[in-house]
């Protein structure tokens, strides 16, 4: 059953989620799903992931962080540390609701927050991380160059292009100033939860060799690289073997 759902981060700003319950059993883990930067709750990849977990008999709730899809707030205020203040408050609120074990995804942005959550939380079972970012200052410097930066700072905000619609949003600089103070691969390294990472070897927005360090600082990780895959796991048989290893992932440490 699909239930829509607001609860409030820290700050009390109303993000909205899904949770699509298929037990009665609280006392089974409750899969959480992070999306992508600009992307939503809704996408694709998130709604397949919610089906086939609830075909294996578990909970999901996706939702969408500050600035994006139905919750509050203006993309262009989104910071890593405000996903990540997003991501531990949906697990207190599932908590409210009387959940205890939860599973955490997260792809590319939603992978870095998922990895800083994972970090963080004694909450979490399993972890799985799909294309994760794990070194921002180094992606936003390779994405923008150091004088895009520069210019950057100077006008206080610069704009985002999706990839997949050629859509501008503004992103203001306190993004950068943000996410440069954020060390994933020492994070990495209060992760003691078991964890999945699947990247592509094809991946030019991420390079693969963020994944391979970043595995290396986690106590209990899976690296799964799938050679011609690029971020997006664009190819049908790529992107289908990505959620299917991090689904059968899950389900066994979960049933373990």
């Amino acid at each position: 059953m699909e239930e829509k759902v607001y609860f409030k981060n820290s700050k009390g700003d109303k993000l909205c989620g899904v949770l699509s319950s298929v037990t009665g059993d609280k006392s089974k883990p409750m899969i959480i799903l992070c999306h992508g930067f600009s992307s939503s709750k809704d996408s694709n990849t998130y709604i397949l992931f919610e089906k086939r977990f609830n075909d294996k008999g578990f909970s999901t709730f996706r939702f969408d962080f500050y600035g994006h899809g139905e919750s509050e707030g203006k993309f262009e205020d989104i910071t890593v540390s405000e996903a990540v203040d997003d991501t531990i408050s949906a697990i207190k609120f599932l908590k409210g609701r009387e959940h205890i074990k939860f599973g955490l995804i997260g792809s590319s942005f939603g992978g870095m927050t998922a990895l800083l959550t994972a970090a963080k939380s004694k909450h979490l079972s399993v972890l799985g991380l799909r294309a994760p970012v794990s070194d921002y200052l180094k992606h936003l410097i390779a994405r923008y160059t150091e004088v895009g930066i520069e210019d950057w700072k100077k006008t206080g905000f610069t704009y985002y292009v999706r990839a997949e619609t050629g859509e501008k949003l503004r992103l203001n600089y306190s993004f950068f100033e943000d996410a440069s103070k954020i060390d994933g691969y020492k994070n990495a390294k209060k992760i003691m939860t078991p964890t999945i990472i699947v990247h592509g070897g094809n991946d030019f927005t991420v390079p693969i060799e963020q994944s391979v360090k970043c595995c290396e600082n986690i106590k209990d990780c899976k690296l799964h690289i799938l050679p011609k895959a690029n971020h997006h796991f664009s190819n049908t048989e790529d992107y289908e073997k990505c959620i299917n290893l991090i689904v059968d992932f899950f389900v066994e440490k979960l049933n373990q």
